[in-house]
């Protein structure tokens, strides 16, 4: 594709991803964009995460199909990978739990039948990387949280959007980010 740029990756915490639940398409094209909206306005095609691999199991029935947790100083995602996920599939495959990984990746809603909708990611890339790029990156996340929580009163479509639909408590959000900044204190 002429002129195809890539979604940048937004970096947000586990606890705000599991409370996203609003997804949507830029269009009615078939091949339009997915997003996921946040309580505190990111748009979410693309998502960065790193965190600690704590658990991870191959459940698929007839080829290889990983499920893994990677937990922030705020909660826990759920990531899958499979043949369509090759790369990512097999450092999980290969991977010793607990280790610090990075991931980039789309993020999937799944509703159930009760109406509960769960989050998780599909990797599209996965790497194992050391303590201090976790906590940089617990740094620059707590930044962006910060940074989306100040224009949420703003008038941008995906800050009016989040405020109508969530109706968040920015200090429920504010609380999250002094625990993931804490959680870097407690480690030295």
């Amino acid at each position: 594709m002429v002129g195809y740029t890539r979604e940048v990756a937004r970096r947000i915490f586990a606890q705000e991803f599991r409370e996203s639940n609003l997804s949507f398409k830029d269009g009615d094209d078939q091949y339009a964009p997915q997003y996921l909206l946040t309580p505190t306005g990111a748009k979410v095609n693309r998502i960065f995460i790193i965190g600690t691999l704590i658990e991870k199991e191959d459940i698929g029935a007839d080829s290889e199909y990983w499920r893994g947790r990677v937990t922030d100083p705020t909660g826990s995602f759920l990531i899958y990978a499979g043949q369509y996920q090759p790369e990512a599939a097999q450092v999980l495959a290969e991977c010793e739990t607990p280790a610090f990984v990075a991931v980039v990746g789309k993020p999937s809603t799944y509703t159930t039948g009760e109406g509960d909708v769960l989050t998780s990611v599909r990797p599209e890339s996965l790497y194992i990387v050391d303590g201090q790029t976790r906590d940089m990156w617990v740094l620059e996340t707590a930044k962006c949280t910060l940074d989306r929580l100040s224009t949420l009163d703003g008038t941008s479509a995906n800050a009016q959007r989040a405020k109508e639909y969530y109706n968040p408590d920015t200090g429920h959000y504010s609380s999250m980010v002094a625990q993931a900044l804490h959680s870097l204190k407690e480690s030295y």
